[in-house]
């Protein structure tokens, strides 16, 4: 176990106790949540959200997909079954992770119930029509999303260029920047920089932060237009 103390003035921020990425869209039409992190059903009762329309999952790694028991929640709440979208290999991990979600549950217990769907390139969730693009995480396909002039990009290590034409004209871009240092598989903070720098978003939030940042300390070192995300971060698009 890697120890690491933080001094006391870093604990007493609460922005710099975070829980893993994740993202609401309050859409005219309902809400769609984007991945399902292990922290999911308290970020869910601490904004007051008590309805999910639909989930779009990025990709099925743990920290993306170990909360979507609890939307059984959900389904008990309103009676049907939650439609994920998600790429067909992250669906088959889905479906190995939560066999239970695709049958029905014996007599007086209760399962999340899940549908899932291809993530086409445009989706109309909520009142609001998503489109989708694919990044690449290392080797593994991350879905990335565009609504309106926002858009979301978690685990990154690499933005295809027919992807960054669709990035053009941001006014938010969100975007993975795991930590200071080089990584393999994310954006760190210098990459997430330079990128969002060449893609001309207005604002760049960094999420999918590490313990590398004191949200404070670091916003004050950061350019013009950047800024650390935290937990109940709210943005209008």
């Amino acid at each position: 176990m890697l120890g690491v103390t933080y001094s006391s003035e870093f604990l007493a921020n609460p922005k710099n106790h975070r829980s893993r990425a994740s993202l609401l869209l309050e859409g005219p039409g309902g809400n769609v949540l984007v991945d399902c992190p292990p922290e999911m059903r308290l970020q869910l009762t601490g904004a007051g959200i008590k309805s999910v329309e639909s989930v779009i999952v990025t990709h099925a790694h743990a920290d993306h997909v170990m909360g979507m028991d609890d939307l059984r929640s959900l389904c008990i709440l309103e009676q049907r079954s939650i439609p994920i979208y998600t790429l067909p290999v992250h669906q088959e991990d889905i479906r190995r992770i939560y066999p239970y979600a695709f049958r029905e549950p014996p007599l007086g217990v209760a399962y999340p119930k899940f549908d899932l769907y291809d993530a086409s390139p445009v989706l109309n969730l909520g009142g609001m029509e998503i489109r989708t693009f694919v990044v690449l995480h290392g080797k593994v396909p991350v879905i990335g999303i565009r609504v309106n002039d926002m858009a979301y990009i978690t685990d990154v290590s690499f933005i295809p260029p027919e992807v960054e034409e669709q990035l053009q004209g941001l006014d938010v871009l969100i975007v993975d920047a795991v930590r200071r240092a080089p990584h393999p598989n994310h954006f760190h903070l210098d990459k997430a920089i330079e990128v969002g720098r060449s893609l001309g978003a207005k604002k760049v939030v960094l999420t999918h932060l590490s313990h590398d940042y004191d949200h404070d300390v670091t916003n004050a070192e950061l350019p013009p237009g950047f800024e650390l995300a935290f937990d109940g971060m709210k943005l209008e698009i």
